[in-house]
């Protein structure tokens, strides 16, 4: 039973972090709307910030208690399966299509952000005036997407956000509130079982904790993403799951790293400096002339984002150290 024990952790971890962030979204998006906080605002704060929360707590936690790889292969291994997991399964489902001129213009922001991230990387530890810069990318990137938001009506927020920031009729405020302080709970509970469980199962595995962190964490903290982005395309909705995937990586990098490193210093890993962050950059780079080859990303597309993930995922296990 003790053998078990971690893997329960860790899904508990993952089940727990799932559901009390989205009980936490619904919950200030309710308070935010009985504030009459505009709606174009609470997607691009509550909203955003509340999706990429269990990257976030579980970051940070993991960097509290010296599992800093568990925090960088959390970040780096979330951003490629956001790519290739996400978008292919979505196009698996149904072609996706994306607004050129947004796909460009969200595209090359990605890519600046990843770029920043690896030179901060290859410093060999992500500390806090790091963060600090990367806090205020993040700042810039919410003001820039406000702005660009009011010039176009709105309708530069994705559908997700537009569904997510549009509560029902009679609210109750003090349901909302419970929904905010549960979720807050949850969230912080299911981290930690999530880094204990994931430490012990590296331990145990005989694997580093960045290999964890980049296969059944990243995994794990993407499956919301992942849920979200499979009911678009089953609504054949996917003109805004792009952009969304998009705007997770940036937050990933420039809001869950950035608060990370200011909480504490976050070494990174020889693996992760000679193999996943290229990896991470590769991948975005391979999604511009994908999408702008045609006019949607093709299931047979979708097919092959999928083996790839699953090629990455299986080098982790067999050894990167016997492949580069």
């Amino acid at each position: 039973m003790a053998e078990i024990a971690p893997y329960i952790y860790l899904v508990l971890g993952l089940v727990l972090l799932s559901v009390s962030a989205n009980y936490l979204i619904r919950g200030a998006v309710d308070l935010a709307s009985l504030l009459n906080i505009p709606p174009l605002v609470v997607g691009l704060t509550v909203v955003a910030f509340g999706t990429s929360l269990p990257e976030l707590v579980v970051c940070v936690r993991a960097a509290l208690e010296g599992s800093s790889g568990i925090a960088v292969g959390n970040i780096v291994g979330s951003n490629i399966a956001n790519i290739l997991l996400i978008i292919g399964a979505g196009a698996l489902i149904f072609p996706i299509t994306a607004h050129r001129s947004h796909f460009i213009r969200d595209s090359m922001i990605m890519i600046g952000a990843s770029v920043i991230f690896v030179a901060f990387a290859l410093s060999g530890s992500i500390g806090s005036e790091a963060g600090k810069i990367m806090l205020v990318c993040i700042v810039a990137f919410l003001l820039f997407s406000y702005w660009q938001g009011k010039k176009h009506g709105g309708a530069d927020l994705t559908m997700i956000d537009l569904e997510e920031a549009s509560p029902g009729d009679d609210i109750s405020p003090y349901l909302a509130s419970a929904w905010v302080v549960g979720g807050l709970v949850g969230v912080a509970v299911g981290a930690e079982l999530l880094v204990g469980g994931a430490t012990t199962i590296a331990r145990s595995l005989g694997v580093s904790e960045e290999v964890i962190g980049l296969t059944m964490v990243a995994i794990g903290t993407s499956l919301p993403e992942l849920a979200t982005v499979i009911a678009a395309a089953a609504k054949k909705q996917t003109d805004v799951i792009v952009g969304n995937v998009m705007g997770s990586n940036i937050f990933n990098i420039f809001g869950v790293m950035g608060v990370t490193a200011i909480v504490a210093d976050v070494p990174v890993a020889d693996q992760v400096l000679s193999f996943d962050i290229w990896v991470m950059m590769a991948v975005a780079i391979l999604l511009i002339p994908v999408m702008l080859g045609g006019n949607a990303l093709s299931r047979r597309e979708g097919g092959i984002f999928l083996v790839l993930y699953f090629s990455y995922i299986a080098v982790q296990y067999v050894g990167v150290a016997n492949l580069i």
